[in-house]
């Protein structure tokens, strides 16, 4: 069978709260995954080639958004799968938890305005080599929407030095960001380029109903990388 034809398993996890797993699934499946749902209670993966956390609102956002779900049993796995180079993708709250649980530097506050923005946002692609974003040209300006009330990216003068020196920002907003992210950062990526954090949506960008399918650049990028490792034969 060709890498063409394999079609990779992706985890899609769903915590109380989440109300965007359907969406990202149905968007992984329209572009070639096969979309496993994961119970927040698990205390392991299943055999997969990727992580999707989406976006909503886990254990009610008490706290602060993805403070409880760090705790999550199904988090052992999903840590141990990025430690090992496996393919993560954190979409809004999805991003939240990844910080919380020190799987991506910084942190996310509330908006600015301290004001819900849903709306589409325009964004640059900084980087292209990540699996996350290979189908984008490098600059290139999407157009994907975001929803949250707490999507403010900080990170401190120091800390974003860091990230800034190790090309860690994968995407920024474009022009005025809609929520006061420091230095317009949409999404980053851990140092090793096997996590991603992304603030807007790109499962509601994939159909042109929607007025964009800018997402499926993202998501696609996502497939192809982990058909890849999918494809790939099983160590001797």
């Amino acid at each position: 069978m060709s890498s063409d034809d394999t079609k990779p398993r992706v985890a899609v996890v769903t915590f109380p709260g989440s109300n965007d797993d359907r969406d990202a699934a149905l968007a992984l499946e329209r572009l070639g995954a096969e979309a496993v749902p994961v119970w927040h209670a698990d205390d392991s993966l299943p055999d997969v080639s990727a992580v999707v956390l989406p976006g909503g609102f886990s254990y009610g956002d008490y706290l602060r958004a993805g403070a409880l779900a760090r705790f999550a049993p199904v988090m052992k796995g999903v840590n141990a799968f990025a430690a090992d180079g496996g393919l993560v993708l954190g979409i809004c709250n999805g991003f939240q938890v990844l910080c919380e649980a020190g799987l991506l530097p910084g942190v996310l506050r509330p908006n600015r305005s301290l004001n819900f923005v849903c709306r589409d946002a325009a964004l640059t692609v900084e980087r292209t080599e990540t699996p996350f974003t290979s189908r984008c040209r490098p600059g290139q300006q999407l157009t994907i929407p975001v929803k949250h009330g707490e999507g403010c990216y900080f990170a401190d003068a120091e800390l974003l030095a860091e990230i800034e020196a190790s090309g860690q920002v994968a995407i920024r907003y474009e022009g005025e960001s809609p929520n006061g992210s420091v230095a317009n950062i949409a999404g980053v990526v851990n140092r090793d380029g096997n996590v991603l954090g992304l603030m807007p949506h790109p499962e509601h960008a994939v159909d042109p109903l929607t007025g964009s399918t800018d997402g499926a650049l993202v998501l696609g990028s996502l497939v192809d990388a982990a058909r890849h490792t999918f494809a790939e034969p099983a160590a001797v």
